[in-house]
């Protein structure tokens, strides 16, 4: 990792008495993507407004650079802000919007002309400069905010959900844009967000966060595939929990456990008990399914199913397109959804309500996780 810009440790923030960030510690690196994740109240734009300057720590340390920020304003921090609403002066041209904070800073107009025409550039608004906000659309708005943004070379530049406004269509583009932004700059990027496939897409490290503290950061893959808790599990994706029991330890890290009335063999990152109930969390993909018919006629397919053999009857059918997700009953009443992709050489999906099937997977693919009720 790069050398740190933005240290925070041990930070707390207090309104009124009442915690809205708890025991924050976390560094960003010097040109990192970093995506503050969560749900609205997790403490995430508090958060960023900590590193802006816009508020201060009721506890703790926030540095910049090395440098200890408190004390220092937020027109004195090498951080700029995009906000959600963009935060335009209706009354001056895109050229005027983009080199207020230039001109405030009292640089010589060559200079501005130059800084302005270089950051409308990178956000591909060259040659509108003399447009206003209301003769543009809302991407270009935002582009708008960003290259006010950019345009004074910040250390940080913060970005408080500034793609919520957007259509979907719009916001997939300039998710692509941002990143490659971020790239050809190379400063650090740090994204609020509650999306997240929005964090997954941009983001070199994403901090999941809930009531106020941090619950996991890592790499999109490793909160996806290696979630925490089951908070986490929950909120980056769609995720099933099997109910379990640890029977006996196989090995170091392998264990045989019976779920859901099957008895499979997992792995565990954390040592488990003898006793132990746990959760074992399969993303929809993870599952190997099959009809119960055809295992039965086959040794080949039954191959499939050496660490699991659960049997359920499907429910019901959501089509995706390339994928449809299975929603299957098990014996123990627990509902399961797995994802299949679609035969493009059959006219009909291969699975149908009231089909008796049977799940498996292959061990290693599970997370397991001691049990949260």
């Amino acid at each position: 990792m790069n050398k740190a810009v933005v240290d925070l440790i041990g930070v707390d923030k207090e309104y009124g008495g009442h915690p809205a960030l708890t025991g924050i510690s976390l560094t960003i690196a010097d040109g990192e993507f970093l995506s503050l994740l969560g749900p609205s109240g997790c403490g995430k734009t508090t958060l960023l407004r900590l590193i802006g300057g816009f508020e201060k720590c009721t506890r703790g340390t926030l540095l910049l650079d090395g440098r200890a920020m408190d004390p220092i304003p937020p027109e004195k921090r090498a951080v700029n802000t995009v906000f959600q609403n963009y935060a335009l002066f209706p009354h001056m041209s895109v050229f005027d919007n983009v080199a207020f904070g230039l001109r405030m800073a009292k640089k010589p107009a060559a200079e501005i002309t130059r800084s302005v025409a270089s950051a409308l550039e990178l956000v591909q608004l060259a040659g509108m400069e003399r447009r206003r906000p209301n003769e543009l659309s809302g991407g270009q708005q935002q582009r708008v905010a960003i290259a006010r943004a950019i345009v004074n070379k910040p250390r940080v530049l913060l970005l408080d959900e500034p793609l919520s406004a957007l259509d979907h269509r719009l916001r997939k583009q300039m998710q692509k844009e941002l990143k490659q932004l971020q790239r050809t700059l190379g400063i650090t990027f740090v994204l609020v967000t509650h999306d997240q496939d929005e964090a997954f897409a941009m983001s070199d490290r994403v901090v999941v966060m809930q009531h106020g503290r941090i619950e996991q950061i890592g790499t999109p893959m490793e909160i996806y595939e290696e979630p925490v808790n089951l908070y986490v599990a929950r909120f980056v994706g769609d995720i099933n929990v099997l109910d379990g029991v640890v029977r006996n330890r196989l090995g170091s890290s392998t264990y045989q456990a019976l779920v859901e009335d099957a008895t499979v063999s997992l792995k565990s990152k954390q040592p488990l008990e003898l006793g132990q109930p746990i959760h074992v969390l399969l993303r929809p993909e993870d599952f190997r399914l099959e009809l119960e018919r055809d295992i039965a006629e086959s040794r080949d397919l039954s191959a499939k199913f050496q660490q699991a053999r659960l049997k359920g009857t499907v429910r019901r059918i959501f089509y995706h397109g390339a994928t449809y997700d299975v929603e299957v009953a098990l014996e123990s009443g627990n509902r399961i959804q797995v994802t299949e992709f679609f035969d493009e050489d059959s006219e009909n999906l291969y699975f149908k309500p009231g089909d008796a099937v049977i799940l498996g997977w292959h061990e290693g693919w599970e997370v397991v996780l001691p049990h949260e009720k």
